[in-house]
């Protein structure tokens, strides 16, 4: 059975990488993308996609009602995979309002129009809410504590990821309350191509490029489970094709590494890679500023669940992944460097105190 999908935040980084896998992977579907094309936003990260006959590309805002109402009926869209979000931890704490505006009333005027969307068509079996939230929820751990699970307590310690547990509940909620057939996945932190440069493994990769320092919050020794994009894609997939309504599946990569080792692992392939950088060897760049504020020392993925349950496992590791993206970034320099615009400088000169 084709499928009509509502892609929100699609042309972001997770959501451009997961237009991509859908629209190789299933041709006849017919998909549509929302996206406000802010700042992280890129109409370039859908390049190719545009010619296609099932393809179509819609820009604005998921706050706004009437828009959304009138694409889930002309399209007849019976899933929507949410990725629609604000992201980045640091510009939360320099300006909280646009994460509370988009991750929360943003999902909830999507769950409310598709739910009376749902319920006019006599409420089908197969439609589709897909949720895409991150471990940041869970909060942070300590070094022995187990890695986050599907039932681990909410502790969000960032506006970010409180607002992202705000837009959680809300989709459990429409679920318990109307029935709407919403699914939860809560990944660990995601890496690949397209990914915007504030990031923490694209911007080390152009830092490295243009020769300017690696800035490494605090002792560098904070842990992250590193999940490549591709595979997340694939998670995502089974999840809409065999996940169960109202149930939260969390997704990793089984791969936790301290921020500075990771630093030192994207400079050495970097020297390999890379022959006429600005500094060699890349890690003389290395720089420790200031910790962020709140910053959580480890998340971890217990992925569990969407094994046993749905049958997926990650297929990629730290080492093989990191090998891709620093490819993808060193061939794409025309990607961006667009993308390193005066707002973006100066948000950088404001987040990183050298």
């Amino acid at each position: 059975m084709s499928r009509q999908l509502l892609v929100t935040g699609g042309a972001g980084f997770i959501g451009s990488n997961f237009v991509h896998h859908w629209c190789q992977n299933y041709p006849h579907d017919r998909v549509v993308v929302l996206d406000a094309l802010t700042y992280a936003g890129n109409i370039a990260n859908l390049a190719g996609l545009e010619k296609q006959e099932n393809f179509r590309f819609v820009q604005g805002n998921i706050c706004d009602r009437s828009l959304v109402d009138k694409l889930l009926q002309t399209e007849n869209i019976d899933t929507i995979a949410h990725f629609a979000a604000e992201s980045h931890v640091d510009r939360s704490i320099l300006g909280p309002g646009a994460f509370v505006e988009t991750n929360v009333v943003g999902t909830y005027t999507l769950l409310e129009a598709f739910r009376q969307h749902w319920q006019a068509n006599s409420q089908p079996t197969n439609y589709r809410f897909l949720h895409v939230s991150t471990d940041e929820v869970y909060g942070s751990l300590n070094p022995d504590d187990p890695p986050f699970s599907e039932t681990t307590p909410y502790a969000p310690n960032s506006p970010y990821s409180a607002s992202k547990a705000g837009s959680d509940h809300l989709v459990r909620a429409y679920y318990y309350t109307y029935g709407l057939p919403t699914i939860i996945t809560n990944c660990s932190n995601n890496y690949g191509p397209y990914q915007f440069p504030e990031k923490l493994i694209p911007l080390m990769c152009i830092n490295t490029l243009m020769g300017k320092e690696l800035p490494v919050y605090g002792d560098g020794k904070n842990v992250r489970d590193w999940l490549y994009v591709g595979d997340h894609c694939s998670a995502l997939d089974v999840v809409i094709h065999r996940g169960v309504p109202g149930e939260t599946y969390n997704i990793g990569g089984n791969n936790e590494v301290e921020n500075i080792n990771l630093v030192q692992m994207l400079c050495q392939l970097i020297d390999e890679l890379a022959p006429n950088l600005p500094v060699r060897p890349a890690a003389n760049l290395i720089t420790f500023v200031k910790d962020r504020l709140g910053h959580d020392r480890r998340y971890a993925i217990d992925a569990t669940k969407i094994q046993t349950q749905l049958g997926w496992i990650p297929s990629v590791t730290v080492t093989e992944g990191l090998r891709l993206t620093v490819a993808w970034y060193l061939t794409h320099e025309n990607w961006w460097k667009p993308l390193l615009s005066q707002e973006y400088q100066a948000y950088y000169q404001k987040n990183y105190v050298f």
